[in-house]
C-alpha cells in the first residue's frame, strides 16, 4: 500500500520516472510491519525510477492550469473516501489538487529565474475520520529552464584607459555579462562576445570578453577619447539567441612622446634696481604638447652675465619658469644682463628617446631701471619663537633696514596696526626693536604675523615693509576639563563594580609630548559609598558603582566631584561635578524613566489644579498689559513732536490770552461782578471791602481775593490765565504772537528778536528766526 504520483506522458521524457511509492524508510514502522504489498512497491523503485522529484517547463503561457501530475493511494478504491491533501511551498497559491481525483495542476506561470524547485509534501487521509492512511511523503518540481532572458552587463557603461602608442593586443579592459537562464542545462546562458562599434582601433575576445588595441601607434595629442559598443550573445552566439549590449568608454592616457619648446626665442624683461631679493622679474614657458607629469619641466640658467645674479625655479605647477633676484642689483654698476635658460622634461619615456632629446633652449634679456630706492630690511621676512607666559616689555626682535641709496637716509620704524589690530606689540622708531606691550596668549592667537614699515625721514613716500612671524609657544597655563558628559545615569537595579560612564578630558594647552591626564575623585568624595573611579591610564577614566540596592526612594540625584590634572609644568588641575541621576531601567538597561528631585511635582497637585494655576498666570499677566497700555495712553504728550508739521505748531496760539486788550480768551464780566461767580475753592475766601465804588475798584478786590485764595491754598489752580499769558498779547511788550492777521500785510516778518526772549520761545526761534552764521553746529 503506498501514495504514487503519476505523471502526463508529456512529461516522461524530460524525467527519469514517473513520482512512485515512497522508500521505506519514509512509511515509518506502521508500513514495515504491513501486508507483503510493500514489499512488492518497494522492489520497484530498484528499476530506477526517481520517485521524489520531476520537471517542469517554466514560463508555461496556455489558458488553462498546467497539468502536473496525479497524486494516488493503492488504498483508493475509487469510491471517493480517501481525500489527497498537498502542502509545502506554493500548495494553495502555486500548485492545487483535486482531492477527489489527486490530480495536481500548476495555477500560475512559473519562473526558473525567481524560484528555480519547489519541495512539496503529499498525504493521502480518510475523508469521514480525516486520519491519514498513508504516511506524509515528499516530492520536488523542478523548474525545466527556457532561453527567456538576455545577457546583461551589470558594471556597464564602461570607463577605461590606455597609454598611447600603445602595440596592438594591449589589454584595456574585461567586460563581463552575465545571463539569468540556467548556466547547468543547454546553451541558453553561455554567452559570446562581439564589437558592434570601435573597429579598427579596438576588438573583443569573444570568450573572455577582454578587450584589446587593435591599430597601432594611437596618438592622443591627435584624438584622445573612443566609444566601443559590445555585444554579447547567448546560445553561443547561433542564430535565435538573446543578446546584450554595453558601452566601453576608452581613453587614450598620455606618455611623454613630444619634446618641449619655448613660445619665443628672445624674452624681454625689466626689473627695478630696489627689488628686493627673491623678487620676481618674469616668467618663461617651454610649451608641451603632453599633459600632466610629461609635461612637466625643469627650468636651469647654463651660461651668460646674469647666472650669478639671477636665478630660476619652477613654478608649482611645474610648467613655469620663474626669474627671481638673486642678489641685490644697482643701476649704477651694472644696467642690463643677459640669460641663456635651458627648459627640460624632467619624466622621460626611455622607449621614445629616439625622437631627440626633451628638451629646448632660450635667450632672456634683463634691463635694470633706476629708481629711488626705499628702504631695505637685512633680511626678507622674520620668524621668531615666543612663550606666551613672556612678560611685557620682552623685545621679540631687532629689524634692521637702510637706505639703500648714496644719500643713505636716516630710517625710522612703524607698525601697520592693521596687522596688529589689538595692539600686543611695539616697536622703538629709531632702533626696530621690536617688544611686546600686552600678554600673549597661545590658545587665543597663536600666531601673529606683524608687519614692520620702514621709512626714509627725508623723503616719506619711500617705505618699504617685511612680515614679522612670531609664533607664541605653549605653556602650561590651562587646566584640564571634562569634556561632553557632565551628567549621566545609573538603573536600579545596577550592581556594583558597574561601569555606568567613560569620561575624558580636553585641555586648550598643547605639549610636545602629547597630553597626559590623570583622573581622581575630589578629596572630599574620596570616600564615596556610592561611586569609584578608575583611571585607565589612556586619558580616560570610568566611573564605576561601589554597591548595589539602589532606591529612588531614598536619592534620585548624585553629584560626584571628579578631579582632573595634566601632566605637565606647572601641574594644572580642575575639579568637575558629574550629575548622576538614578533611573528606572528595563532588564536590557534601557531608560524608562528618570526624575529628578528637584522637577518632581507634590503627589497632591493634580492636572487641573496645574491648569488652573496657569490659566491664572496667564490672566494676570493681560491684567497687567492692559493697565501698562492705559497709563502710557494717559502720559501720551499733548504737544507735537518737534519734528511734526509746522503747521500743527502754529495752529496752537491762535487763541491767546492774558493781554491788556484781549477780552475773548476769558469772560471779563466775571471780573466785574465777582460776587456772582461761584466757584468751589473759594468757598473760605473772605471779600475785602473797597472804598470807592467804581468799576476798576470791583476788579482790583476782586484780583486781591484771588491772590489771599492763592497764597492760603497753593494747591488750588488760579481762576483766571493772568500768570500764564503774563507776557502775551497785543497790549504786551512782545506784541501778539498770532498770525491771523499776517495776511494784512505785504512785507515779510522778521523774528529774529525772539533769539533774546529766552527758552520759552526756543522754538519759534529756530522755526522763524535766522541762525547767527557763526553759530556753532547742532551736530
Amino acid at each position: 500500500m503506498g501514495v504514487r504520483l503519476h505523471l502526463p506522458a508529456s512529461f516522461l521524457p524530460l524525467t527519469l520516472g514517473i513520482l512512485t511509492l515512497l522508500p521505506h524508510s519514509l512509511l515509518g514502522k506502521a508500513v514495515d510491519e504491513g501486508n507483503s504489498r510493500n514489499s512488492e512497491l518497494l522492489q520497484r523503485v530498484k528499476r530506477g525510477w526517481v520517485w521524489n522529484q520531476f520537471f517542469v517547463l517554466e514560463e508555461y503561457t496556455g489558458l488553462e492550469p498546467l497539468y502536473i501530475g496525479k497524486l494516488h493511494s493503492d488504498m483508493d478504491k475509487g469510491d471517493g473516501s480517501i481525500k489527497y491533501i498537498l502542502t509545502g511551498e506554493g500548495a494553495g497559491s502555486t500548485f492545487t489538487i483535486d482531492d477527489g481525483t489527486g490530480d495536481i495542476h500548476a495555477i500560475q506561470r512559473l519562473d526558473r529565474e525567481v524560484k528555480s524547485q519547489y519541495v512539496l509534501r503529499a498525504q493521502a487521509r480518510n475523508r469521514l475520520t480525516d486520519r491519514p492512511l498513508e504516511p506524509e511523503s515528499e516530492f520536488i518540481v523542478k523548474i525545466q529552464d527556457i532561453n527567456d532572458n538576455e545577457p546583461k552587463f551589470l558594471d556597464g557603461p564602461y570607463q577605461a584607459s590606455v597609454p598611447e602608442m600603445s602595440k596592438i593586443g594591449t589589454s584595456v579592459i574585461q567586460v563581463t555579462a552575465t545571463d539569468a537562464d540556467d548556466p547547468t542545462y543547454g546553451n541558453s546562458a553561455r554567452v559570446v562576445y562581439s564589437i558592434l562599434e570601435g573597429q579598427p582601433y579596438f576588438s573583443v575576445d569573444a570568450k573572455t570578453g577582454v578587450v584589446r588595441v587593435s591599430l597601432a601607434d594611437m596618438d592622443r595629442e591627435t584624438r584622445e577619447n573612443y566609444t566601443v559598443v559590445i555585444q554579447a550573445k547567448d546560445m553561443g552566439g547561433q542564430l535565435g539567441g538573446l543578446a546584450g549590449t554595453t558601452t566601453v568608454n576608452i581613453t587614450l592616457s598620455d606618455v611623454n612622446d613630444n619634446p618641449p619648446m619655448f613660445d619665443q626665442r628672445l624674452y624681454q624683461m625689466s626689473v627695478p634696481e630696489s627689488a628686493p631679493v627673491g623678487s620676481v622679474v618674469g616668467r618663461i614657458w617651454a610649451r608641451d604638447r603632453d599633459i600632466g607629469v610629461n609635461a612637466e619641466m625643469k627650468y636651469s640658467i647654463i651660461d651668460g652675465d646674469g647666472r650669478d645674479t639671477f636665478d630660476i625655479s619652477t613654478d608649482p605647477t611645474n610648467l613655469f619658469g620663474i626669474i627671481t633676484v638673486k642678489k641685490p642689483l644697482n643701476f649704477e654698476s651694472k644696467p642690463s644682463y643677459t640669460l641663456k635658460v635651458e627648459g627640460t622634461n624632467t619624466h622621460l619615456d626611455p622607449s621614445f628617446r629616439h625622437r631627440g632629446n626633451f628638451k629646448d633652449v632660450t635667450i632672456v634679456h634683463v634691463s635694470v631701471e633706476d629708481v629711488d630706492e626705499p628702504p631695505l630690511f637685512d633680511q626678507p621676512a622674520y620668524y621668531v619663537e615666543l612663550p606666551e607666559d613672556a612678560e611685557i616689555g620682552t623685545v621679540v626682535k631687532m629689524v634692521s633696514a637702510r637706505d639703500p641709496d648714496s644719500a643713505n637716509n636716516t630710517v625710522r620704524y612703524s607698525i601697520e596696526r592693521s596687522s596688529d589690530p589689538e595692539k600686543f606689540f611695539y616697536i622703538e622708531i629709531t632702533s626696530g626693536s621690536l617688544m611686546t606691550v600686552r600678554l600673549l596668549d597661545r590658545e587665543e592667537i597663536g600666531w601673529h604675523n606683524i608687519t614692520v614699515l620702514a621709512m626714509e625721514m627725508n623723503n616719506p613716500t619711500q617705505i618699504s615693509s617685511v612680515t614679522v612671524a612670531v609664533k607664541v609657544l605653549d605653556v602650561n597655563d590651562n587646566p584640564p576639563s571634562l569634556a561632553h558628559y557632565m551628567d549621566t545615569y545609573v538603573c536600579e537595579n545596577a550592581k556594583a563594580g558597574q561601569l555606568i560612564q567613560t569620561v575624558t578630558a580636553v585641555d586648550p594647552d598643547d605639549p610636545l609630548g602629547g597630553q597626559h591626564f590623570y583622573y581622581s575623585l575630589a578629596p572630599e568624595a574620596a570616600n564615596n559609598p556610592n561611586f569609584t573611579l578608575r583611571d585607565n591610564q589612556d586619558n580616560t577614566a570610568w566611573i564605576l558603582t561601589r554597591r548595589g540596592g539602589w532606591s529612588q526612594q531614598d536619592q534620585t540625584v548624585f553629584y560626584l566631584p571628579v578631579f582632573v590634572s595634566d601632566g605637565e609644568q606647572p601641574v594644572q588641575t580642575s575639579t568637575s561635578t558629574l550629575t548622576v541621576r538614578l533611573c528606572s531601567c528595563d532588564h536590557e538597561g534601557n531608560v524608562m524613566t528618570c526624575n529628578a528631585e528637584a522637577y518632581s511635582l507634590p503627589a497632591s497637585l493634580s492636572k487641573g489644579a496645574l491648569i488652573a494655576i496657569l490659566a491664572c498666570i496667564f490672566v494676570l499677566l493681560v491684567m497687567i498689559l492692559l493697565m501698562l497700555s492705559l497709563r502710557s495712553h494717559r502720559k501720551k504728550p499733548y504737544l507735537c513732536d518737534e519734528e511734526e508739521n509746522v503747521h500743527e505748531n502754529i495752529v496752537r496760539y491762535d487763541d491767546e490770552g492774558g493781554g491788556e486788550e484781549d477780552t475773548e480768551a476769558f469772560d471779563i464780566a466775571a471780573m466785574w461782578n465777582p460776587r456772582e461767580v461761584h466757584h468751589p475753592l473759594s468757598r473760605y475766601v473772605p471779600q475785602v471791602c473797597v472804598v470807592g465804588g467804581g468799576g476798576d475798584s470791583n476788579v482790583h478786590g476782586y484780583v486781591l481775593a484771588k491772590l489771599l485764595e492763592a497764597d492760603m491754598d497753593p494747591c488750588a489752580p488760579p481762576y483766571d490765565s493772568l500768570q500764564t499769558y503774563a507776557y502775551e498779547g497785543e497790549g504786551s511788550v512782545a506784541e501778539s504772537l498770532s498770525s491771523l492777521q499776517s495776511g494784512a500785510s505785504n512785507t515779510d516778518h522778521e523774528y529774529d528778536y525772539l533769539n533774546d526772549w529766552g527758552p520759552r520761545f526756543k522754538k519759534l526761534a529756530e522755526m522763524y528766526g535766522v541762525l547767527e552764521t557763526n553759530s556753532p553746529p547742532m551736530w
